[in-house]
């Protein structure tokens, strides 16, 4: 159960954190990864790595704010079955404290980079005769947090495009999911919180643990398990859906 051999594919931030779980997990269970990358080395190690335990993986080094990169990239792997939209920036603040500029940052990628990615994968799902797209979102798209204006926002569009992709394409055999993790320990989260809270690591990486009812942050292969359940003949039934993976904090958090 669960194989992906013989298919191809992409993953967006596919070097590091949820992304690279991801790319391990799907490439082990046999599909050739494409890693989408803003970061050389992250996509190189990835890539290093899955190929020392026998798996296919190809890094393109990108930025998936930019259509005509995207664009390119897309046309150069040629075609695919699988799209994964990982990649995604944080952003701390309300709306009265977030500047255009932060905003746009926020847009550009959150939002924007998964338009761009998608725009340019239907007509390779398309040709292949049908996909799977699957979209990170976050608990922020769905309960909204508190100091994270422009990050929720972004995250409340990506669950909205998932639900139009879905609907649009349904008849030419594209499914379209999504996934709302709560908080997941990644470097990601560790740059966060070092960033952010300088001085106070420790003490925040436990408040925001514990912030989960479940009492730990997520893993990333837990999303990744997910993640290949949704993009699998298994869940062949299954699409125009969201999937929190939270620990219990939407439902459980008082």
């Amino acid at each position: 159960m669960f194989r992906l051999d013989q298919k191809v594919a992409v993953i967006t931030g596919g070097g590091s954190g949820i992304g690279r779980a991801i790319s391990v997990l799907f490439a082990k269970q046999g599909a050739h990864v494409h890693i989408l990358e803003l970061d050389a080395a992250n996509a190189k190690n990835t890539v290093t790595h899955i190929e020392s335990e026998g798996g296919n993986a190809t890094a393109h080094i990108c930025n998936v704010a930019n259509q005509k990169e995207i664009i390119a990239v897309f046309e150069m792997i040629g075609s695919a079955d699988i799209l994964i939209n990982n990649a995604g920036i944080a952003h701390v603040g309300r709306v009265d404290n977030t500047s255009e500029e932060d905003f746009d940052r926020i847009m550009n990628v959150n939002v924007k980079g998964v338009y761009n990615c998608i725009y340019a994968a239907i007509p390779l799902l398309k040709k292949g005769g049908g996909g799977i797209i699957l979209n990170l979102g976050s608990v922020a798209g769905i309960v909204g947090i508190p100091d994270r204006f422009a990050y929720t926002t972004a995250k409340g569009a990506v669950m909205a495009m998932t639900l139009s992709v879905a609907r649009d394409y349904m008849h030419d055999h594209i499914r379209c999911n999504s996934i709302s993790p709560a908080r997941v320990h990644t470097p990601f989260v560790d740059g966060f919180i070092k960033k952010n809270y300088p001085g106070k690591e420790e003490e925040m990486f436990d408040k925001l643990s514990r912030s989960q009812p479940i009492g730990r942050m997520g893993k990333p292969e837990e999303i990744a398990y997910l993640a290949l359940y949704l993009c699998s003949e298994e869940a062949s039934f299954t699409t125009g859906c969201d999937y929190p993976i939270d620990g219990g904090f939407i439902k459980l958090n008082t």
